[in-house]
């Protein structure tokens, strides 16, 4: 197979190129020369969003491929130019999209079929659920319904992590001492890890696959307390973990996701985040790894980049401040 992805040096756009690199698949990466891509993989340096960037993409008249994989999460009608630009050199596109595109609040289980958040191809800067519909839109009106999969991923974790949820809690409880940990412990997490993400969007392109599929572990695959305590036999720090009551938290002004990064309590909001109906995606091969696997690899990785993750600039860095934590400890 011969894949192009647009990006393809950081998080879940690398994890799909050394998975397929890994198979054997010849790989182009499309990017703006920031990042080093993986190792034998065809590299292709411009900016999409630039006047002429994609146009490495057809400098070459015979360059085609049989995939193309693109993440992007800003304005749609960038993926709209790739699309429409790529459609006569590429056989299928994937767009990995998010479940963001659902209407809020999406319901506990839903599938598939659920109500969708309005969205254009031709838009600009919008907010994230309208920008990965408007994504999907465009890769649909490029390629047709039949020729584009979308890849509407949950909370995606794992080695290369730009986002910094799984980075901070494993620098936290590396630090050791008493640490603050949300419950309930037996809370259910539902998350995908990028290379599990990339083996399933590699396997689903081969074999023709199209239209949209929720792409994260089924719902209780782990738990926080299981996270959490993964985190500490992967550190071996002497870190504690003092469970405290969700209410708690809230009362002391603790925001979900961005203060303690994954957690978020029982309610509305968590029933949308990990109650996720994945049937189609688990009835086509997706396979997720343990959680243990997830956290002792992505510690491995930190530690050979000595220690600190990097950061997407469009992205807040998450976590507690330290001596809010102390003090929080103490009440």
């Amino acid at each position: 197979m011969r894949l192009l992805i647009l990006g393809g040096t950081e998080f879940v756009g690398r994890a799909v190129a050394e998975a397929a690199l890994a198979r054997g698949w010849e790989v182009t990466v499309f990017h703006r020369g920031r990042h080093e891509p993986p190792a034998g993989a065809v590299s292709l340096i411009g900016d999409r969003v630039a006047p002429g960037g994609p146009a490495a993409l057809t400098e070459d008249e015979k360059s085609s491929w049989d995939v193309v994989v693109d993440t992007w999460s800003a304005a749609p009608s960038v993926v709209r130019d790739a699309a429409r630009l790529l459609r006569d050199r590429v056989d299928r596109f994937v767009y990995v999209s998010s479940r963001s595109v659902y209407a809020w609040p999406p319901a506990a289980g839903q599938a598939e079929d659920g109500p969708l958040v309005e969205g254009s191809p031709d838009a600009g800067e919008v907010p994230y659920g309208e920008a990965k519909r408007g994504g999907e839109l465009a890769a649909v009106d490029a390629f047709g319904a039949d020729r584009s999969l979308l890849v509407r991923a949950g909370l995606i974790i794992g080695p290369y992590e730009n986002i910094g949820r799984l980075p901070w809690w494993l620098g936290r409880i590396a630090r050791g001492g008493p640490v603050l940990a949300p419950g309930p412990r037996e809370l259910p997490l539902q998350y995908i890890d990028a290379r599990d993400l990339a083996e399933w969007t590699l396997d689903a392109a081969q074999a023709g696959l199209s239209g949209p599929y929720n792409l994260v572990s089924a719902p209780g695959h782990t738990t926080t307390g299981e996270l959490l305590d993964a985190c500490v036999r992967a550190t071996g720090s002497d870190a504690e973990l003092r469970w405290t009551d969700p209410e708690k938290l809230l009362e002391a002004g603790v925001e979900p996701w961005s203060d303690l990064p994954v957690w978020i309590p029982p309610g509305e909001t968590y029933d949308a985040m990990h109650t996720a109906d994945v049937s189609k995606a688990l009835a086509t091969g997706l396979r997720c790894r343990p959680v243990t696997e997830t956290v002792e690899d992505t510690w491995a990785w930190l530690r050979s980049i000595g220690g600190s993750a990097p950061q997407r600039p469009d992205r807040p860095q998450v976590g507690l401040d330290p001596e809010r934590e102390a003090a929080l400890l103490a009440d």
